[in-house]
């Protein structure tokens, strides 16, 4: 299999996969080291596809369902991480990404597409064993995160219960 044939092997595993597929499977299914695939998915990304990468492995953007698509703003320390996305996902939203204002390089986006409470698990858990710090240490906690929502019912049940953990950032 030549460099092109395995970058579309790539996009095609990401296509029918259910879930996000780490560099390391994929390297593993065909036979290349890790690097191969993170750079063959950086190239990709070069020739126009839109590729995520999340904690969890590489996934292709879902498909507009007609939900709601919004911008939230939180703040809370380390601690209060785990309850944020929870009540996020308990109340039905998806949290697609968080964002933080960098002062040297403004926006910084980390995609997260977390729907459940398994990924929410997930997620905190390889928080927890990495040397890495969340994205909100940069801000003193303050964070966005756009949040994917099926109708307005569950965007008001997802701000709701962000008020009621006192994470939701308001004017005040």
């Amino acid at each position: 299999m030549d460099a092109a044939e395995r970058r579309n092997a790539i996009y095609q595993k990401l296509k029918s996969a259910d879930g996000p597929v780490s560099a390391t499977a994929l390297a593993g299914m065909l036979g290349v080291s890790r690097q191969i695939i993170v750079g063959d998915v950086a190239l990709l990304r070069a020739s126009g596809h839109d590729i995520l990468s999340t904690p969890r492995g590489y996934v292709l953007p879902a498909p507009d369902t007609g939900g709601i698509i919004r911008r939230i703003a939180c703040r809370h320390d380390s601690s209060g991480m785990r309850d944020e996305l929870y009540a996020i996902v308990d109340q039905g939203g998806t949290v697609l990404n968080v964002i933080v204002e960098h002062p040297l390089y403004g926006e910084l986006t980390g995609s997260l597409m977390l729907r459940s409470r398994y990924d929410v698990d997930r997620f905190i858990d390889r928080c927890s064993t990495s040397d890495a710090l969340p994205l909100s240490f940069l801000t003193e906690g303050i964070h966005l995160h756009t949040i994917s929502c099926p109708d307005e019912d569950a965007l008001k049940r997802v701000l709701a219960s962000l008020k009621k953990l006192g994470v939701l950032y308001e004017n005040t």
